[in-house]
């Protein structure tokens, strides 16, 4: 299972939000690619990046700081936040972004995904993010009329290959994640998933591994000092 440590980006400083509520976020650095270094050093290969400003607002207020962290870490990089269109996917991808996670754009045309996945392949990931059964879009403002299953469905028809899964409630919680979503997501769709949210101690890592996903993204956690990165690594074994 890979682990990928994840740094939330808004004005570019790293920052966490608590259930994905700007009011409640609480910044960390001023200088984001420091911790990329640190990650790496870790032994960490891989970096979730998520741009909150696109995420609410759609735009790329933070490309110069992705640069840097692209530049500075030498990391497999996967992002989020405000890609709705091919020219923002072409945008990422030439400043060295590895993968780009579509979310709310996905949701609202699921056409583009099929489209972004025909044609960039392992290069396109959708970001579902969960709330009460269906799926939450727009940095998990409102409330789409998909469930769970309905959307993990369409998107594997369409032809994607990866994908984020996010449990809002847990998001930011530290009080665990949510392993039987996981569990029967896994043995039900076609799909390499990665676990998000609430992954806070290196047993919830254990237990993800045991039911061999594709990877789990590590946040808060590490920022409070209740996970070793380089511990959930190699718990993580493949890397």
């Amino acid at each position: 299972m890979k682990i990928f440590p994840a740094i939330d980006l808004y004005q570019g400083q790293a920052v966490r939000l608590y259930k994905g509520d700007y009011e409640q976020m609480k910044v960390y650095s001023n200088e984001p690619w420091i911790f990329a270094q640190k990650f790496a050093q870790s032994g960490a290969k891989y970096l979730h990046l998520v741009d909150l400003e696109g995420a609410k607002d759609g735009n790329t207020a933070n490309l110069e700081t992705i640069a840097k962290i692209v530049q500075a870490s030498g990391l497999f990089c996967e992002l989020g936040g405000g890609i709705r269109s091919m020219e923002i996917i072409d945008k990422y991808l030439a400043l060295g972004v590895n993968r780009v996670i579509l979310g709310t754009k996905a949701v609202e045309d699921p056409l583009f995904a099929k489209e972004a996945a025909e044609k960039y392949g392992e290069k396109i990931a959708v970001g579902i993010d969960i709330k009460d059964d269906r799926v939450a879009i727009k940095g998990w403002k409102e409330t789409a009329a998909y469930t769970t299953d309905e959307f993990f469905a369409l998107m594997c028809d369409y032809g994607v290959k990866y994908v984020i899964c996010t449990d809002i409630s847990k998001d930011g919680a530290m009080k665990g994640t949510n392993v039987e979503l996981y569990r029967r997501l896994k043995e039900k769709y076609p799909i390499n998933l990665t676990a998000s949210g609430g992954v806070s101690t290196l047993e919830d890592i254990r237990q993800l591994n045991e039911i061999n996903i594709y990877g789990a993204i590590i946040g808060k956690a590490y920022y409070e000092g209740k996970i070793d990165l380089k511990e959930a690594v190699k718990l993580g074994g493949e890397q």
